[in-house]
């Protein structure tokens, strides 16, 4: 087996409710976002409206819940083991892979056949997923600046006149949804550059069997075919 197991305790249960919340708001939010600028069919303006406001606080109040979840909730720091530690710890250089950066480049750009086996992220995934909370910090304050019912607000409105107007807000708001589309082409791709087995976990929860890590020894300390199938 070339690769670490993938266990359920790397992407606790609440970590996948989240991680769906937010593949279906994206999604919606990236729909209707192109409606609003384009719209290519008559009579859904009003419900694209509507559906872009409510997922994209939606979208907000889930960013802001898994932050906070990831103080309190334990995961595995690793593949390839079920020990869990408090999960916040797991998004910044943990001690078997902050010097890594330049191979997990190299892996992703083909330069290297194989990965540093270590760390539940590489480097580049952490870098990628801890701007996505600013991302959604922006892309919520820009659109709350745009809502009519919150635009006049001092904070909104300053921040308004400070850019210059409603519609530099706008093309903010805009090309932070072509970020949002960067992302998550690049998610995917990281994610997946392995095989089926991370997406399995995270969308059906599946085990897969693989290599076996001992994040105390940091080495490879065998195999685990979870008994030959999948779990």
């Amino acid at each position: 087996m070339a690769h670490l197991a993938h266990y359920r305790e790397a992407h606790p249960l609440p970590f996948v409710i989240t991680h769906y919340i937010n593949l279906v708001s994206m999604a919606v939010l990236i729909f209707t976002g192109f409606y609003i600028h384009f719209p290519f069919f008559a009579g859904f303006m009003g419900p694209a409206r509507g559906a872009h406001i409510f997922f994209g606080i939606i979208l907000f109040a889930n960013c802001v819940v898994r932050v906070v979840l990831s103080f309190f909730v334990k995961s595995a720091p690793t593949g390839g083991t079920r020990e869990v530690d408090t999960d916040y710890k797991n998004w910044i250089a943990q001690k078997d892979n902050r010097h890594q950066l330049i191979p997990w480049i190299k892996y992703y750009l083909f330069f290297k056949k194989d990965h540093p086996l270590a760390a539940k992220y590489g480097n580049p995934q952490k870098l990628a997923y801890l701007a996505v909370p600013v991302i959604i910090l922006i892309v919520a304050f820009t659109g709350f600046c745009l809502w009519v019912p919150t635009q006049s607000a001092p904070l909104f409105a300053g921040f308004t006149n400070l850019v210059g107007g409603l519609m530099v807000v706008r093309i903010i708001h805009y090309f932070v949804m072509w970020v949002f589309i960067l992302f998550t082409f690049i998610h995917a791709y990281l994610a997946t550059i392995e095989g089926s087995a991370p997406a399995k976990m995270i969308f059906a929860w599946k085990e897969h069997g693989g290599l076996v890590y001992d994040p105390k020894l940091h080495n490879i300390v065998g195999e685990d075919d979870l008994g030959g199938k999948e779990h």
